[in-house]
């Protein structure tokens, strides 16, 4: 694809293999981390020591709008409980709830998204959409997992494990230039 980065992760021939014409839906996530080498780090951490493989996204996009691709669309990226073999996961560098993800008190977001960054996703998302037809839902990170957790500061109140992209983006703009679906509910009782 013209302008990304191809940056396979080191553990990715070990990542379950698919058919890129499945997918049919596109998550978008937030790093919540610092900045792309920190994301990058967190990325190639072993999280499942059967497979030897880590959690991550098939692309990352920079606040600066660089792309790179570290898991190829034939393999099964790690980037949402129960929605892995059928979607791709894009990850946009963004602080989030960086570095009290899970503190009663900072469950503000604290970054909106650069111009630069949702121009090169809006592109990235226009190149899947020509390449894998089969792509027609776009959904957030939060609306796929909806799990709560224990604050880890105050265990008494629940807070939700996933809350990315976040209220800062711009899903309207986002919706209108890609024509992509907003995933629902409902479409998948």
């Amino acid at each position: 694809m013209d302008g990304v980065t191809p940056r396979p992760l080191s553990y990715v021939d070990r990542l379950e293999t698919r058919d890129p014409a499945a997918v049919e839906l596109i998550v978008i996530h937030a790093t919540e981390l610092p900045d792309l080498a920190t994301a990058r780090a967190y990325g190639e951490r072993i999280h499942y020591p059967e497979s030897r493989t880590g959690n991550s996204g098939h692309f990352y996009i920079d606040r600066d709008g660089r792309i790179e691709q570290w898991v190829p669309l034939a393999r099964v990226a790690h980037h949402v409980s129960g929605h892995n073999r059928g979607s791709i996961g894009i990850e946009l560098v963004n602080r989030g709830r960086w570095p009290n993800w899970y503190a009663s008190d900072h469950q503000h977001w604290l970054d909106d998204y650069p111009d630069a960054q949702i121009d090169a996703l809006v592109r990235l998302l226009s190149a899947l959409r020509k390449q894998l037809p089969g792509i027609r839902q776009i959904a957030g990170h939060d609306q796929l997992d909806t799990r709560t957790q224990p604050a880890e500061d105050q265990p008494e109140v629940l807070i939700r494990r996933k809350l990315d992209p976040g209220p800062g983006f711009p899903w309207a703009a986002v919706i209108e230039l890609t024509g992509l679906a907003r995933w629902t509910e409902a479409d998948h009782d």
